[in-house]
């Protein structure tokens, strides 16, 4: 039968010692202070779960304080900073009480309790119920107006922070903000400019894409649809929507003659939650598995070519039966909702051999499957593995008899487990136009502006190298992200927190330290005070 198979990581926790090839200040001597042309006496921060803190998969206490946000409070009181109010969570477990009853879409964070074995992690919830009651009205104001899951068009829409919106279907409003909006009635903007700034940060624009792509593309590119009131939860956000909310939002805040900062946007499939799981982790299989599949799926291949189109699946290896070799792996099967369906034609040719009634279950099984791909030439072309999916991979499939009924090998991974090439490249279209949104405004209004899209591509390129530390994108060894793949870990919010301070030294001719990254953790642990 088929292998139990993992795809392998590197375990190791320890990071590589190098000698430092990174700019930052962050180890030592004394650094003059100013604050330059800028003011930072109100400091204002808005965004999305990154302004908030998020990590590990909840938003909790630790992880706020470790924000980059708080850290460049903290900064900015050494040049005249004021308090910077937060509306913490009460606890470090995460998680949401809706009058009293936990919700589980708003769990707990997770941790790494160490490893199943050498290649599998085994990243586990806290235990133990959220305490932070979502009807508990905060008194504020605060200065961090970071709201998890807030999409660009949510921080000017007003009753966003209304408790009776989340009782709608879809719900209009968000429970963080319900939590400690000034009424029910404002918006995160509203809120914001009531407290008269005189510098802010805006990063805002990831789940504008998000949702979509973590969902594995479960949902609609509404790129021409002026209305965000249509949209669902996990769709694309318009340009041109996106152009007016962020110009919109920055003109009022610049109003009065705030400064500030704001951050473009990496493109979401760089980041741990897709990189992790390559897109061929099935070992090579037993010969009589292997020899049962290519010949289906190179007649279906001989289909699409009569049909004038590419071949769809790769030709499986077969497990030679002697432990010294190692064979290639094997892509995973997966669904292209693109695809031309051949259903009929599949049903039509394998009924003189499988008979009727199976032939028919194979034509509907792979009438729009295909393998998975990472090609670079002549053109990319990269599906990418949700890092939720590694759990599915080689599970048994509930209702389908064997032998098609093995997920990702026989059985398809569906489309929510797969994010494809084409579904990549609507992201990628999307995050550029709002990256153009966000330079042009930055160079209009004279705004600091932090390269996040470049931050990441080092990331994945080498990695940054500070003092005896070595940063990567990788998942869990390098450092940067937290347990859930998306998010930073308190060590990454802090390099982020230095290059906004870089970004604001070269805008305004401040002079404000950096703190050393390596004096921030990579992993929070089970348990937290």
């Amino acid at each position: 039968m088929i292998k139990n198979f993992k795809w392998l990581l590197l375990v190791s926790l320890s990071l590589s010692i190098a000698c430092s090839d990174d700019d930052s200040d962050s180890t030592g001597g004394e650094v003059p202070v100013s604050p330059g042309s800028a003011d930072f006496s109100k400091y204002i921060a808005l965004g999305d779960s990154f302004a908030a803190g998020y990590s590990d998969n909840a938003l909790f206490k630790k992880g706020q304080e470790n924000g980059y946000t708080n850290i460049l409070a903290q900064q900015f009181q050494l040049v005249g900073g004021g308090a910077f109010a937060i509306p913490y969570m009460n606890d470090n477990i995460g998680g949401l009480l809706f009058g009293g009853a936990p919700n589980p879409s708003f769990g707990p964070r997770i941790y790494l309790r160490g490893f199943l074995n050498a290649s599998t992690p085994n990243v586990q919830p806290v235990t133990g119920p959220p305490t932070t009651e979502v009807f508990a009205h905060l008194t504020g104001p605060f200065n961090n107006l970071g709201v998890p899951g807030a999409k660009s068009f949510h921080l000017i829409t007003p009753g966003y922070g209304n408790p009776g919106g989340l009782a709608t279907t879809p719900p209009t409003s968000n429970p963080y903000f319900v939590r400690f909006a000034s009424t029910p009635a404002t918006s995160v903007i509203a809120d914001a400019i009531a407290q008269s700034p005189t510098f802010f940060s805006l990063w805002i624009g990831g789940n504008d894409v998000l949702g979509y792509a973590s969902s594995g593309g479960v949902g609609v590119n509404q790129t021409g649809n002026p209305n965000p009131a249509t949209y669902g939860s996990n769709d694309i956000t318009d340009p041109a929507v996106f152009e007016s909310v962020y110009n919109n939002l920055v003109n009022t805040l610049t109003a009065n003659g705030a400064k500030g900062v704001v951050a473009n946007l990496p493109y979401i499939n760089t980041l741990p939650y897709f990189t992790t799981v390559p897109y061929n982790p099935v070992p090579a299989l037993p010969p009589a598995n292997a020899a049962q599949l290519n010949q289906i799926f190179g007649a279906i291949n001989q289909i699409a070519a009569a049909g004038n189109m590419p071949a769809r699946f790769s030709v499986l290896t077969a497990d030679d039966g002697n432990p010294a070799t190692v064979e290639a792996t094997n892509p995973l099967l997966i669904i292209d909702e693109t695809l031309p369906n051949l259903a009929a034609p599949i049903t039509s040719a394998l009924t003189p051999v499988l008979g009727a009634t199976t032939a028919g279950f194979v034509g509907n099984l792979y009438g729009r499957a295909r393998h998975s791909k990472k090609v670079t030439t002549p053109a990319p072309f990269v599906d990418y593995i949700l890092l939720p999916t590694r759990a599915l991979i080689g599970t048994t499939q509930a209702g389908v008899p064997a032998p098609f009924n093995t997920v990702g090998v026989t059985y398809p991974l569906q489309d929510g487990a797969v994010l494809t090439n084409a579904e990549v490249a609507d992201i990628k279209v999307a995050t550029d136009a709002y990256n153009t949104t966000i330079q042009n405004v930055a160079t209009a209004k004279g705004l600091a502006l932090v390269d996040t899209k470049a931050i990441m591509a080092q990331l994945l390129n080498g990695g940054i190298r500070f003092g005896n530390y070595h940063m990567t994108a990788s998942y869990i060894t390098g450092g940067t992200f937290s347990l859930d793949g998306i998010h930073p870990s308190a060590r990454g919010y802090a390099y982020i927190a230095n290059q906004f301070l870089k970004a604001i030294e070269a805008t305004y001719g401040s002079s404000i330290p950096e703190v050393n990254p390596g004096n921030y953790q990579i992993q929070y642990p089970q348990t937290l005070n």
